[in-house]
């Protein structure tokens, strides 16, 4: 963790044979991204991601979609988590929970986590068709869960209630993203939230 001007940045490179990438984090920017994974509904999902939490990301992946998508969202996921733990550092003074309800037209999303260190996903969203342009929606799943295991962050998602795939997807991106905002933020005293003293 960088805290640079009493900002919390962390940035990854990650490079496999299957992905290569390079993430970083401001977790009190502007939600200012830039964004590039060659999966256009992907990329929209995640600059909502950050638009709506606050969190700057510069996110570059190239990955060996010849194949499919499955590579480039998961990894990013990966990295995009461990960007987020880096930048959190010891957890220390923040508000460690958020839960928000996000509307998307006929869609409801629900997201609450804790950034606990103590990772799991509970994910509760049923998609009707199999993609939206070149993004599997079944992807959605395998992203917050590399996302919350490689952040150290208990991610409960369920989706309310929908009928237009776009819609229900864009909502559990937003609702997770104002969860995060909440989240991350400072609290009060500057305490750490735990009756253990560490998280």
């Amino acid at each position: 963790m960088s805290k640079e001007n009493n900002v919390r940045f962390g940035s990854v490179k990650r490079k496999t044979m299957e992905t290569d990438i390079e993430i970083s984090v401001t977790l009190d920017g502007k939600g200012n991204s830039d964004i590039h994974t060659g999966i256009g509904f992907f990329d929209h999902m995640l600059t909502a991601l950050s638009k709506h939490s606050g969190i700057s990301m510069s996110i570059h992946v190239v990955g060996d979609l010849d194949v499919d998508c499955h590579h480039t969202i998961e990894d990013t996921g990966i990295a995009l988590g461990q960007a987020l733990g880096k930048a959190l550092g010891a957890k220390s003074g923040i508000v460690r929970y958020g839960t928000a309800y996000i509307p998307m037209d006929e869609s409801l999303a629900m997201a609450s986590l804790d950034l606990s260190n103590r990772p799991f996903l509970v994910f509760n969203c049923p998609f009707t068709n199999q993609s939206c342009g070149n993004y599997d929606l079944c992807m959605t799943e395998e992203f917050f869960r590399a996302f919350a295991f490689n952040s150290g962050m208990t991610l409960h998602i369920n989706l309310m209630y929908g009928s237009n795939d776009h819609h229900k997807a864009e909502a559990v991106y937003k609702a997770v993203a104002h969860a995060l905002k909440t989240a991350v933020s400072y609290n009060s005293d500057g305490s750490t939230l735990s009756t253990k003293g560490v998280l």
